[in-house]
C-alpha cells in the first residue's frame, strides 16, 4: 500500500496501526449521479410553459352564448436546467422562452449558462416543476415526456386538460388614492369638501399608531397575480396558441407564466361536458314523471 512504502501516518511510539480507508471525495458526486440516472429513467412531464399575452377577443359557444377569451402564445421554449433531488433538493426544469434576442443583450453568465449546452439565447427563464411517474409508466396526459437538457417544450403539454393556472404581472397605475386603489365611496362632493379624503386612520389616546394594513394611497398594480383554473377553450399546434376563457392580468405583449391547474374544479355529477348542457330543470321533471 501506499501507506507503507512511504511511511505516511506511522508512530513509531505506538507501532504499527491497523488503516481504515477513508472514502473518496468523489464517492458522493459518483452517488448523486446514480441518482441522477435513476430519475432520467423515469417518466418526467414538463408542467408549464412560458408564453406571451396576444390579446382578449370573444367566441360564440354551441348555445350562442358569448364567452370571453384570452389568446396566449404559448412556447415555444426550450429546458435549460435539470433541478434533481439529489442535488438541489427538489425536482424542477428550468426552461427558457425561446425568442430572437441578441447575443449582445445577454451578459456574461446567461452567455456561459446556455453556452455549455449549446442553447439558443432565450427572452426569459423560469422554473416549472415537474411530473414524475415513479412506475416508469406515461404520464396521466399521455404526451411524451420533455426531461432532457436542450428538449423542447411546446403546447401540446395541455393535451388533454380542461384547466390551466396563469401567473402575470398586472399593469401598473402609479400613485393612486383611495377611491381608485380601495374602493371608497369618497366624501361629500359640494361645499368645498375633500372628495377622495381617506378619513381617520387611528386614534391618538390608543394606539398611538397606524395599524398594518391600513388602507391608504400608494402605489397600486404591478404586482404577481396568479389567475387560477380558466378553462381551455382552445389549441393550435402549429401556431403555439392557447385560448382560454377569461381575462388574463398584464398588457398585451406581457410575459406569462402557464402551467397545470394545481386544483381543478370538479365538476358535478350528470353535467359534464362530455353529455352536453343539461337543463336541471326538466331533467327533474323527467325523473318526476318517470316515478308517477
Amino acid at each position: 500500500m501506499w501507506f507503507e512504502a512511504h511511511g505516511a501516518g506511522v508512530s513509531s511510539s505506538l507501532g504499527p496501526r491497523t488503516w481504515t480507508k477513508l472514502p473518496s471525495r468523489k464517492r458522493p458526486e459518483r452517488a448523486i449521479a446514480g441518482q441522477e440516472a435513476e430519475l432520467e429513467e423515469k417518466t418526467m412531464a414538463v408542467s408549464g410553459i412560458l408564453g406571451k399575452k396576444v390579446g382578449m377577443t370573444q367566441l360564440f359557444d354551441e348555445k350562442g352564448d358569448v364567452r370571453p377569451c384570452t389568446v396566449l402564445q404559448a412556447g415555444p421554449c426550450v429546458i435549460t436546467q435539470r433541478k434533481t433531488a439529489a442535488r438541489d433538493g427538489y425536482d424542477a426544469a428550468q426552461i427558457g422562452l425561446v425568442e430572437f434576442v441578441k447575443e449582445s443583450r445577454l451578459n456574461k453568465p446567461e452567455r456561459g449558462h446556455l453556452g455549455k449546452n449549446n442553447l439558443p439565447p432565450v427572452r426569459l427563464m423560469k422554473e416549472v416543476g415537474i411530473v414524475v411517474d415513479a412506475a416508469g409508466d406515461a404520464p396521466a396526459d399521455g404526451n411524451g415526456a420533455a426531461s432532457k437538457i436542450g428538449d423542447r417544450v411546446l403546447v401540446d403539454i395541455f393535451d388533454g386538460d380542461k384547466f390551466v393556472d396563469i401567473v402575470g404581472t398586472s399593469k401598473g397605475r402609479g400613485f393612486a388614492g383611495v377611491v381608485k386603489r380601495h374602493k371608497f365611496r369618497g366624501g361629500p362632493k359640494s361645499h368645498g369638501s375633500m372628495f377622495t379624503i381617506n378619513g381617520s386612520i387611528g386614534s391618538s389616546a390608543f394606539p398611538s399608531r397606524v395599524f398594518p394594513g391600513m388602507r391608504m394611497a400608494g402605489h397600486m398594480g404591478n404586482a404577481k397575480i396568479t389567475v387560477r383554473n380558466l378553462r381551455i377553450l382552445g389549441i393550435d399546434k402549429d401556431e403555439n396558441l392557447l385560448v382560454v376563457e377569461g381575462a388574463v392580468p398584464g398588457p398585451n405583449g406581457g410575459y406569462v407564466v402557464i402551467s397545470k391547474a394545481k386544483k381543478p374544479p370538479r365538476e358535478r355529477r350528470g353535467f359534464s361536458e362530455a353529455a352536453g348542457p343539461i337543463n336541471p330543470l326538466k331533467a327533474s321533471k323527467r325523473a318526476t314523471k318517470k316515478k308517477s
